[in-house]
This record gives C-alpha cells, sequence and structure tokens, in this order.
C-alpha cells in the first residue's frame, strides 16, 4: 500500500494555510489518515485544524499503547474510530478550558479514516463537509458551507452526539481511497494555456491513475493542473491517497 498526501494554500488566500492533514500508524496493520478544515469565518483557524491534528496524533499513539497492553482485547475499526475521536474530544474539551479558548477558536472539519490492512476493512467519518472517494466512488459531504462543527458540541455528552453521527462509511475492500478537504471543489482557472477543454479535478486528483509511484504524486498532479490546464485551488486543500494496488 502507498501513501500520498498534498496540502495546499489557496490562491485566493494569503496569510496562512487553513487546513491541515494527519497520516500516523497505530500499528503495523492499522493507519488513521485526517484531514481537517478551519473555518475561515472563525478565529485563527489555522491554529484550529492544527490543534485537531496535534490531538489527534497523541490519540492515536494512546491507541497504540494500549493495545501492546490489552493484546486480549480486540477492536473492530468501528469501535477504534470511536475510541480515538473519544480521546479527541475529550483532549479538546480540555485544552478548551484550560486556554480559556472561544468556541471560534475552535471550528474546524474532521474527515478521519482507519484502516487495517489485516481484516482489509475500513470506516471513514466526516464531521462538516468535505469529500470521500472510496475504490471510485465519490461522496460529497456538503452543509451549505455551514458543517456542523465538533466544536458545537463539546459540553454534549460524548456518547449521544457520536451516535447521532451520519456521515460515515464502511468499506471491505481496500484499492484507492482518497479523502479530501471541500479544498478539492474550489479549482478555477487562473491562467490561459493551451489546453481549452474541461477537466475534471475531482476525478484527476482521487480516481486517475499515475504512472508517477514518487510521495510527491499528489503535488505533481496538481501542478500540471495548474501549468498544463491552468486551475488552481482558490480554497486552501488537504488530500490524502491510499493506493493498494501496483502501478498506480
Amino acid at each position: 500500500m502507498k501513501t500520498y498526501s498534498s496540502l495546499q494554500i489557496g490562491d485566493y488566500h494569503t496569510l496562512h494555510c487553513e487546513d491541515d492533514l494527519l497520516i500516523k500508524k497505530i500499528n503495523a496493520d492499522k493507519i488513521v489518515c485526517a484531514v481537517m478544515d478551519g473555518c475561515s469565518t472563525a478565529m485563527d483557524s489555522h491554529f484550529a485544524s492544527t490543534l485537531f491534528a496535534k490531538i489527534l496524533r497523541k490519540a492515536i499513539v494512546e491507541a497504540g499503547y494500549k493495545e501492546l497492553y490489552e493484546k486480549e482485547v480486540q477492536r473492530n475499526v468501528e469501535e477504534e474510530l470511536k475510541e480515538i475521536v473519544r480521546s479527541v474530544f475529550k483532549e479538546l474539551l480540555f485544552i478548551k478550558n484550560h486556554l480559556m479558548l472561544n468556541e471560534k477558536e475552535l471550528l474546524t472539519t474532521l474527515i478521519i479514516l482507519i484502516y487495517n490492512r489485516t481484516a482489509d476493512k475500513g470506516i471513514v467519518l466526516a464531521i462538516g463537509d468535505g469529500v470521500v472517494c472510496i475504490n471510485g466512488k465519490i461522496t460529497e459531504f456538503d452543509r451549505d458551507n455551514k458543517p456542523d462543527y465538533l466544536a458545537y458540541h463539546l459540553h454534549e455528552d460524548f456518547d449521544h452526539w457520536y451516535d447521532s453521527l451520519q456521515q460515515k462509511i464502511s468499506f471491505d475492500r481496500m484499492e484507492d481511497i482518497s479523502i479530501a478537504t471541500d479544498g478539492i471543489l474550489s479549482f478555477s482557472k487562473i491562467k490561459k494555456t493551451d489546453f481549452d477543454g474541461i477537466i475534471n479535478c475531482m476525478e484527476y486528483l482521487m480516481i486517475t491513475p499515475s504512472d508517477d509511484n514518487t510521495e510527491e504524486m499528489l503535488n505533481k498532479k496538481i501542478k500540471t493542473l495548474e501549468h498544463q490546464y491552468g486551475v488552481k485551488p482558490t480554497d486552501d486543500l488537504a488530500i490524502i491517497r491510499l493506493i493498494k494496488k501496483q502501478g498506480i
């Protein structure tokens, strides 16, 4: 399995990239990937997405240690996902209170993927807007640019809130999986090129094969979109793509 990622500041943004991403293994067989998109109309949205990435990384490390000491406990990917999100929820609430943060300083979306290579099973949870592609099938999560951020629910009971989440996709086979912030929908023509047609940037990044097997595959595709097709993301973009088969 090969892992690719790209983090791009949008053409309309000048100071900070408000998105972030994380790729981290729980153990040799389980991997967690996540993309975050800070709310542009909130406060320090680049801080919110980066903070989520740091908290999530801590939760994954702790989950790995927990597995070492609880070898008799077997969790499926959905149970694993819930426990990691629970850890993020609790840690975020603690930091909010400890640093006396405003809710507007914590507004970011979260799309999180867990994949178990041994079982060949995985699950994706989208908390807020974004795009998921599982083995060629694209799903857009869009609430008219009004995401239901996790930070809105820190005062609630975790289990009740988590069980109400609907934006989950489970899969039993992994060939080609991508998760991305909604910046993938923001590609616009920014300069003239010899290409006069229309290209589907989302499919190009999430589905279309490539002869390039290097870690920079997605970054090179984004450069191709700019220089050959004249398009760039106007909003920040975080994207992760996992490909199981050889010869992408």
